[in-house]
């Protein structure tokens, strides 16, 4: 059995844990949108044509914001196509996924069903193949009150009141070469800048997020952030990073570790961030929307694709994954690392959430039901409050072949102190041995062991599928208690668990 020791300490803070941490990603992507959250003929669905077992289940996961509607497929979107009669909507090639789009689902029936969920709309805009005027042309369609011609044609469209849009992404990916309009550094920070302070002359308070690189593997990463941001520091509130993770070849111990990756994404810009912020001698501190996060197989995606010019199928089904154990307890994991930098990370969206991706799986005229990465985040964004806290982790370390040395046990808290209560989350990331954790809990005064929830099984590979649903979940930890200042738990191997305490 291995052995670690934590302490948590209140004094000791990261800085306010945002309920934007816990948001989702919705894309019009193979099964997202189409049978997915809107399937008008499946026998829960409600007026609009939403599933309402879908709703549910979204409700259940806790999903605060969700950013739209793109993704790769904003970077060909032209918004006026989703808004006014459906009948009148054109027919579109998504080019990002080769498929077709029918516009069923557009800008008004998705703020509705967002409403539905209680989620916050993080709208995205085309910087790809359309420009600074076209994003003018949707602020004002979506959030001015009235007397515009835009405004006027939304009020037509049926929503009196305006959308309100707070979180705007200024396009998509654009250092990617797989994403329609790609440029360079230089020219996408110019072009950031100029349609930030174009937006922020109809809205000086909107909240703005510049593309970062698409992932820390990009030959550009790092100076893509630095180009970027030495152009548009002072227009925008947010630089993005997007990070997918996937086991290869194989190799379990490394894939367990890949939140020790998310870690050191997320330090390296924010020094680079910070590093602009020094050069241009400004007061301003930039924060990070990490506005695309998973495991993803995305290296089996392309092969799955339709290639052909005749071939554009509506809402094909695309990486929908099964989701294992392994694949939860890496999920799990990242979303600890997101609360362990708290302070800069104030913005985040798993990608996606239903079919593509996503926790929640939904049959064509079936049954939904929760997938392995279901229950770490619902299990997180419902125990994780105020304050994210620094956890000294004392745990013996393995070497993995794409990380180096990385700890076998990992973990993340937080603490609300005005509420009396405490969230520890832990990773034993062992294939083979339990790991007993003490932690020194003296500081939080706690008393009690709230609930103790474990996700494991003795396959790792283990998933949920419709006719098994509940193969994979959380149960009780019977071996975590609480006495004298020190909680003691055990974790399974390759295990993801979350104790609340008072």
């Amino acid at each position: 059995m291995l052995h670690a020791r934590l302490t948590l300490d209140p004094a000791r803070s990261v800085g306010p844990v945002s309920r934007r941490l816990f948001g989702a990603f919705v894309e019009h992507m193979g099964r997202g949108v189409y049978g997915g959250i809107h399937e008008p003929a499946h026998p829960t669905a409600d007026a609009d044509g939403f599933r309402r077992d879908v709703i549910d289940l979204v409700k259940e996961l806790g999903v605060t914001t969700v950013r739209y509607p793109g993704g790769n497929f904003v970077s060909g979107f032209r918004w006026e196509d989703s808004v006014g009669p459906r009948s009148e909507r054109p027919v579109r090639l998504n080019l990002a996924w080769h498929s077709t789009e029918t516009n069923e689902v557009g800008l008004h029936e998705f703020a509705s069903w967002l409403e539905k969920v209680d989620a916050e709309l993080m709208l995205a805009v085309n910087l790809g193949t359309r420009g600074i005027l076209e994003a003018l042309d949707l602020l004002e369609y979506a959030n001015v009150p009235s007397g515009t011609a835009l405004a006027e044609q939304r009020i037509r469209n049926g929503r009196t009141q305006p959308f309100d849009v707070r979180m705007w992404c200024l396009g998509n990916e654009m250092d990617g070469p797989w994403q329609l309009g790609q440029i360079s550094a230089e020219d996408y920070g110019k072009l950031a800048s100029r349609t930030a302070k174009a937006l922020r002359q109809v809205d000086p308070d909107l909240e703005l997020v510049a593309c970062g690189s698409s992932g820390a593997g990009m030959p550009t990463f790092g100076e893509w952030e630095r180009v970027v941001l030495s152009h548009a520091y002072d227009d925008v509130d947010f630089i993005s990073c997007h990070a997918y993770y996937e086991e290869k070849d194989g190799d379990l111990d490394s894939f367990l570790a890949s939140a020790t990756a998310t870690d050191h994404f997320i330090e390296t810009v924010v020094a680079t961030a910070d590093h602009v912020g020094s050069v241009r001698r400004s007061s301003k501190r930039m924060d990070i929307s990490f506005d695309e996060w998973n495991v993803w197989y995305a290296s089996r995606v392309q092969s799955g694709l339709p290639k052909r010019i005749d071939d554009w199928p509506v809402a094909p089904a695309i990486s929908e994954e099964p989701y294992t154990v392994a694949d939860a307890v890496v999920v799990g994991n990242v979303l600890m690392s997101l609360i362990r930098h708290a302070d800069r990370v104030t913005s985040a969206s798993m990608a996606q959430l239903v079919n593509v991706i996503a926790p929640i799986a939904a049959e064509p005229q079936g049954p939904a039901w929760r997938k392995s990465t279901f229950f770490p985040f619902a299990t997180t964004s419902r125990l994780a409050r105020g304050v994210a806290l620094h956890v000294d982790v004392d745990a013996p370390s393995h070497v993995t072949a794409e990380h180096g040395a990385v700890p076998l046990v990992d973990a993340a808290a937080t603490a609300d102190v005005d509420a009396g209560m405490a969230a520890l989350f832990l990773v034993n990331r062992s294939q083979v041995e339990e790991a007993e954790v003490s932690v020194d809990v003296s500081a939080l005064g706690v008393s009690t062991v709230e609930e103790a929830l474990t996700l494991s099984d003795p396959d790792p590979y283990a998933a949920n599928t419709s006719e098994r649903p509940a193969r994979v979940g959380l149960r009780p930890n019977l071996r975590a208690t609480v006495a004298d200042g020190t909680l003691r738990v055990t974790l399974p191997p390759v295990s993801w668990t979350a104790v609340s305490l008072r």
